[in-house]
């Protein structure tokens, strides 16, 4: 059996007295889309925190191609092949498109210019931003230098998306990428999640959407009061199965192994 690129075991996290996760496995195995459904405060967001290394969790595992990784941020999650869309995108809405792109990456101007006065080659880094978005197909983004703040609720997540994907080595995780888009930029984004599969990365893919989850997603992590309750086969499960799962209608298969 192929081994998982990226797994938890027994991962904790109280605020206080709430639970945010008790006991929670995790397994994403190579080249798959995973899917990571559940009911509002199931504990998904700090699941994907602790993953992406945005909180640490207060026991527990987490191991990267085998590896035990301790995340103490982003910044070094990010160093192991881990990028993050969060649902909150963020985004500095001050900067520009190409300088959200390479926010803590930028590239500077070969030669001296570079190394001893640090500018920065913003034509490259402009290309490249350019590049990547007329991938995921935003092609209403005229300007690749205007500032984030001018842009629609939809054009910021295809930023943050784009970003996700061009960078992203080992694992691409994804926290609601539709939620603000329209049925075109859903289209594109849904589009740009085969691609990156094809490639060969990794994907965890939050959602709420269960048509997008059901189409895209191999197999579908269902979280149920902090923890995992069961991995599911999309393709032996309808969308009311996945949500009576959630909500606790529905008992777990028996399962010797979800990975």
């Amino acid at each position: 059996m192929t081994s998982p690129i990226l797994t938890a075991r027994k991962l904790n996290k109280r605020y206080g007295r709430v639970i945010a996760m008790e006991d929670c496995d995790f397994d994403l195995m190579p080249g798959e889309i995973l899917a990571v459904i559940g009911d509002n405060g199931a504990g998904k967001s700090t699941l994907i925190k602790a993953l992406s290394g945005a909180l640490r969790p207060d026991s527990g595992e987490i191991r990267l191609e085998g590896k035990p990784v301790h995340f103490s941020s982003p910044i070094q999650a990010r160093e192991h092949g881990i990028e993050t869309v969060y649902q909150t995108l963020a985004l500095s809405p001050a900067l520009t498109i190409a300088d959200n792109m390479f926010m803590g990456r930028e590239i500077l101007k070969p030669g001296i210019m570079g190394s001893v006065f640090r500018q920065l080659d913003k034509k490259k880094m402009q290309n490249f931003a350019r590049d990547k978005l007329t991938e995921l197909g935003l092609m209403t983004i005229q300007n690749i230098a205007q500032t984030v703040e001018t842009l629609s609720g939809g054009q910021r997540q295809g930023v943050a998306v784009a970003r996700a994907a061009a960078f992203g080595t080992n694992v691409v995780i994804l926290d609601e990428p539709t939620a603000a888009l329209g049925v075109k930029e859903s289209r594109k984004v849904l589009d740009l999640i085969k691609t990156v599969k094809s490639k060969g990365i990794p994907i965890i893919l939050i959602s709420h959407n269960m048509p997008h989850v059901f189409e895209v997603a191999d197999r579908i992590h269902v979280h149920r009061l902090g923890k995992r309750l069961c991995v599911v086969d999309p393709k032996q499960y309808s969308m009311s199965d996945a949500v009576a799962l959630m909500t606790g209608a529905m008992a777990p298969p028996d399962q010797e192994a979800v990975a």
